[in-house]
């Protein structure tokens, strides 16, 4: 089991090598955002701000990230993003109706017109039958449109690196509903 977790770990971390020196996702989305005249913000639960921290690795990118929160707590999610308690209580922080009413509350509460939200369990701790470690769920909204994505990792990554698969997912999800919806 060990030596199948190092096998999985290595080649998600050489599959990933090249993007991670050249920041080749952070640009693309930085491009759109930057063309189109976007504020985008975020809110991040299982990836505690690893979003953020990538698409602000590409210089300038104070003209179009506008306000990014991490709300891991459900309170955070309630009190920040307006998250109905109801929502969480009956499909639980990690679900479609969560990851909606997240991006959903940045679009209303702050001032921007793209927002994406991802909720999750990054493991290896903390899953569950119906929900396991590695399920993710996100959105991306605009005032016309809301899109939700469930992907679920394979549950042998490693915490850092399952975050960071996740935080993968996010960007190409959001750049997709860029390129889909501007």
């Amino acid at each position: 089991m060990l030596i199948k977790k190092f096998i999985i770990n290595s080649i998600f971390l050489i599959k990933n090598l090249y993007g991670l020196i050249f920041l080749t996702k952070e640009k693309k989305i930085s491009k759109i955002l930057l063309e189109k005249h976007i504020k985008l913000s975020i809110a991040e639960s299982c990836t505690g701000g690893l979003v953020s921290s990538r698409l602000t690795d590409v210089s300038g990118s104070s003209a179009y990230i506008f306000q990014n929160l991490v709300t891991y707590a459900n309170e955070a999610k309630e009190s920040l993003l307006r998250v109905n308690p109801e929502t969480i209580k009956k499909y639980g922080a990690v679900s479609p109706e969560t990851a909606k009413e997240m991006a959903e509350g940045l679009l209303n509460n702050y001032n921007c017109n793209l927002a994406a939200a991802i909720t999750g369990i990054a493991g290896p701790t903390g899953g569950s039958r119906e929900k396991p470690a590695g399920l993710i769920y996100m959105a991306a909204a605009n005032k016309n449109k809301c899109e939700i994505l469930m992907f679920q990792a394979p549950s042998l990554l490693d915490r850092r690196i399952m975050k960071y698969e996740f935080s993968n997912k996010l960007l190409d999800f959001l750049y997709e509903f860029m390129l889909r919806n501007y």
